[in-house]
């Protein structure tokens, strides 16, 4: 099995997206990131659900997890509204990484090694003709596990 097999229809967003409509997107529709796309729609880079959460969560309490247990549940529901104004730009770490993206012959050991070596639970398959979709890990599994 190829890449282009296992690839499915994938939500994008772009870099000036809110950070809030990516947040709601992965929720409702329970996906494990987001596929960025430029202006002409080629994929550019991939949003982790986690990557969302860090501009979310104050940065207090990912130095020291201590600090989260004091805040009052009043508050601690609420951490999400943190994101306010802020973009999918603003979620993207500082230096940039590998890209988890492949074209559609990688083999499916080649999409393994890929998420693996990019901690991404996603990765968006290409060709010249632009984004074919995504493949995320829970798919990936399911095709590779022993039935």
């Amino acid at each position: 099995m190829r890449a282009r097999d296992l690839a499915s229809d994938f939500p994008t967003v772009t870099l000036d997206t809110p950070a809030i409509e990516a947040a709601r997107l992965l929720a409702e529709q329970g996906l494990p990131g987001l596929i960025i796309v430029d202006g002409e729609g080629r994929p550019r880079a991939i949003l982790p659900g986690t990557q969302v959460l860090r501009l979310a969560v104050p940065g207090y309490c990912q130095d020291d997890p201590a600090l989260a247990r004091v805040v009052d549940e009043r508050h601690a529901d609420v951490f999400m509204r943190e994101l306010g104004a802020r973009t999918v730009r603003e979620s993207l770490p500082e230096q940039p990484r590998e890209l988890p993206i492949t074209d559609g012959d990688a083999t499916l050991l080649e999409l393994a090694a890929l998420m693996a070596r990019t901690r991404s639970p996603l990765v968006a398959v290409v060709d010249e003709g632009g984004l074919l979709g995504g493949v995320t890990l829970q798919a990936l599994m399911s095709h590779s596990l022993p039935r």
